[in-house]
């Protein structure tokens, strides 16, 4: 293996753990969002839960599929890791309308980050 395709794999390795830690993260963020929120409350609030489970399911299985050992056809990654950062850019748009919720978008943005600094990498 040359130096070069050393440094490939290696940013390649750190780019995806940094996104799956990315996504655990907003997983966690969304999550206890959609809980702080009345299921029963105004329309608005309905949004930001449902956005919030969303984001949470979608950036928990992204992690899941980055974290395991075994080949993950690239393809199916990239479909999944796309979705995600689609997600979390949503979700961090429907927080950003929510008093309180800043945090949370914010953490959204920081995974969709990740998703498109990983997903370069496997260009």
């Amino acid at each position: 293996m040359t130096t070069t395709s050393q440094k490939e794999l290696v940013r390649f390795l750190e780019d995806r753990f940094a996104c799956a830690q990315a996504c655990t993260e907003c997983a966690r963020a969304c999550a206890t969002r959609a809980g702080l929120v009345d299921p029963d409350g105004p329309e608005n609030q309905e949004l930001v839960r449902r956005k919030g489970i969303m984001c949470a399911e979608v950036c928990d299985a992204t992690c899941r599929v980055l974290s395991e050992q075994n080949q993950v056809d690239e393809a199916a990654l990239r479909i999944q890791v796309e979705w995600c950062r689609q997600m979390c850019l949503e979700s961090a748009q429907v927080f950003d309308r929510h008093s309180g919720a800043a945090k949370t978008a914010e953490v959204c943005r920081d995974c969709a980050r990740a998703c498109t600094e990983f997903l370069a990498t496997l260009n």
